[in-house]
């Protein structure tokens, strides 16, 4: 799932636009319909051409709403860069272009709209080239440009085509096993109560998850969630979502919450950044500069304690301290926007390098400057955790070879992850074996997202063969090792974590979903209940195999799932029963070889009142169980 946030002049036609494109008018407040210009974020979505369901955040282009604007961009995958042609670069145009520079989104589309208003073919030609002299050397350089009119519908497929094909060449939003949703609106339904709105990211929300509301730390438990006004069950980064809290109101949260799994995540009031301003700014940055900064939804005022300088020049990088004057929840790498207070204007942007330096520091200290960088370009466990997201389950051995790291600082991130919890072995064990010696060591191991990514792909294949074979109750086990192209070992440790946290559930020949369920159709039903009864009648002369086809009409589906489900038990090729018939005939067995030493197929035969073939069958399968072994002419228990 894809979001795309618009950006552009006031009155260029960004909502008129999407309306076009969409069919929805993101417009929602009886203000913005009365004004004519959007002044809080609106929503719509689309299906792409290619199928792809791609959620649309449609910001204002008023200097007066630019903090909404900032709100909406925070978490996009692409913008839709809107420039009118009949008036083409304009005041917000450049402050637009410069939040998203400074925020990185280099995917994106230039729609020249309102083209059917350009005075002629030349007039269209200078804004093209107006547009690709103010967009060169931003993160927007490269973008495709495309003019359209939402009023004719010229260039409209055109455009739609173009967003899809560059959402389809950029990597989908990676996921980090640990979500975030920052709030961008909140209001109540009648007899649901509070629901949240915004864009998912580095994670999944299930309903009837718990919760957590950063930075109040409420905490609460998602009733229901909602997609492009579709109810689901799970949802995962990159979706746009509705979510509906229990147990808060609408004045417990606020625009800029973030909500996330309990646990994990603390707001900070002091964080260590790389900061640039902007080369257009006025004049440069300065120590215990007054700023308000923006990330995700949130924002929030403090100041710029610059460290190792004493100013930041327009075009120029610094490290730099934010202190605030109330606590955000952020992560390494988020990237943020600083705008000065009065007169209000963009001045610079960065990303998060330590969310939680614990205290102020001394400004001028070389050492400080040379751990920051070393935290920007990433530290050993960062370095490691990566790997192991891509790489997914590996055995340690393994590892030493795919990792950058030299042994000595692989092994210590490594026993610090694993304490952490960040990487665990596999299966998960109360006890787990000591990792020593990396380069031998078959231990096996992954991280929370390397794990999940594995996890997603047993589901994706699972699910697929349960909705095309829905009477079989699993997928055979060297199938599913086969489809998911891994080696025996690893195939075999990751089904047993699997089943150990309730995912899957297996038996030593198939694997299926836990909450999978065989199915059919009450005529097959009724012919497999009809067949049951046949074996309970005469549970030692059951029907053979082939007449067991034959009463479920040569549905062989049908009686593979009650071989499969454990009703039947296939002794050999021709000889089924019922498999309680044959716990019962173990239990005999047991008693009486206890009492006799032995017995003959013959005695088998008489005390059953059986044919041969049906005894023979019955002894032969508990000797292939490593029940029963033949001496001479008898069966003794192993």
């Amino acid at each position: 799932m894809r979001v795309i946030g618009t950006a552009g002049h006031v009155d260029h036609g960004k909502s008129t636009l999407i309306k076009a494109i969409s069919g929805i008018d993101p417009d929602r407040l009886r203000e913005e319909k009365e004004r004519g210009m959007t002044i809080d974020l609106g929503f719509a979505w689309i299906t792409m051409p290619s199928g792809e369901s791609v959620g649309i955040v449609d910001v204002p282009g008023h200097i007066d709403f630019i903090k909404n604007m900032l709100a909406g961009v925070g978490s996009v995958d692409a913008a839709l860069f809107v420039v009118a042609a009949d008036e083409g670069i304009m005041p917000q145009t450049h402050e637009h272009l410069d939040i998203l520079d400074l925020l990185e989104v280099s995917t994106g589309v230039v729609a020249i709209t309102k083209s059917d208003l350009a005075e002629d073919e030349e007039w269209l030609e200078l804004v093209h080239e107006e547009v690709i002299d103010t967009f060169a050397n931003t993160a927007l350089g490269n973008a495709p440009i495309v003019p359209v009119s939402a009023t004719t519908g010229a260039g409209i497929p055109e455009l739609l085509a173009t967003l899809d094909n560059i959402l389809r060449q950029t990597p989908p939003r990676p996921d980090k096993g640990r979500p975030r949703l920052f709030v961008d609106r909140i209001f109540s339904i009648s007899g649901f109560g509070t629901v949240v709105t915004g864009t998912l990211i580095d994670g999944y929300f299930s309903r009837g998850q718990e919760v957590e509301i950063l930075p109040s730390g409420l905490k609460s438990r998602i009733r229901g969630l909602q997609s492009h006004k579709k109810k689901v069950e799970q949802v995962g980064p990159g979706m746009r979502v509705a979510i509906n809290l229990t147990g808060l109101s609408t004045s417990d949260l606020h625009r800029g919450d973030v909500i996330t799994l309990p646990g994990w995540l603390e707001p900070s009031q002091l964080i260590d950044v790389r900061l640039r301003c902007l080369d257009t700014a006025a004049r440069p940055l300065k120590h215990n500069q007054s700023v308000d900064i923006f990330t995700g939804s949130t924002e929030a005022s403090g100041h710029l304690r610059l460290l190792g300088t004493r100013e930041i020049a327009p075009g120029e990088e610094g490290w730099v301290q934010l202190r605030l004057a109330r606590r955000i929840p952020v992560v390494k790498g988020d990237r943020f926007i600083v705008r000065q207070p009065s007169p209000s204007l963009t001045v610079a942007g960065g990303v998060v390098v330590d969310p939680l330096p614990r205290r102020r520091h001394r400004r001028f200290r070389p050492e400080l400057l040379k751990r920051l960088a070393t935290l920007a370009h990433g530290t050993p466990e960062d370095l490691l955790l990566e790997t192991l997201d891509r790489l997914g389950p590996v055995q340690v051995r393994a590892l030493v070879t795919q990792s950058t790291l030299a042994i000595g600082p692989l092994e210590t991130a490594l026993q610090s992850l694993l304490k952490s919890g960040d990487v665990f072995q596999l299966p998960r064990l109360d006890a787990p074996k000591a990792i020593t010696n990396l380069k031998v060591s078959k231990a096996l191991i992954a991280s929370k997202v390397g794990w999940r990514n594995l996890v997603e792909r047993y589901r994706a294949v699972l699910s697929a063969y349960h909705q095309a074979n829905p009477m079989r109750m699993g997928m055979p086990r060297g199938e599913l090792m086969s489809r998911l192209k891994l080696e025996t070992g690893l195939f075999n440790k990751t089904i047993q974590q699997a089943v150990n946290i309730g995912l899957i559930q297996a038996t030593e020949i198939t694997v299926w979903l836990s909450e999978h369920t065989p199915t059919f159709t009450p005529a097959q039903q009724q012919a497999m209940d009809a067949l049951l009864q046949r074996f309970i009648k005469n549970p030692y002369g059951t029907p053979s195999y082939k007449e067991s086809l034959a009463a479920l009409g040569n549905n062989e589906e049908a009686l593979y799932a009650m071989i499969e489900g454990g009703s039947l038990l296939r002794l050999s090729p021709d000889v089924l029963f019922l498999s309680e018939t044959f716990a019962q005939f173990v239990a005999w067995l047991n008693a009486y070889i206890a009492q006799n030493g032995g017995v003959t197929l013959a005695q088998v035969r008489d005390v059953f009142k059986t044919s041969r073939k049906y005894a023979l069958a019955l002894l032969e399968y508990t000797d292939a169980q490593g029940i029963t072994k033949r001496v001479g002419d008898e069966r003794v228990l192993r």
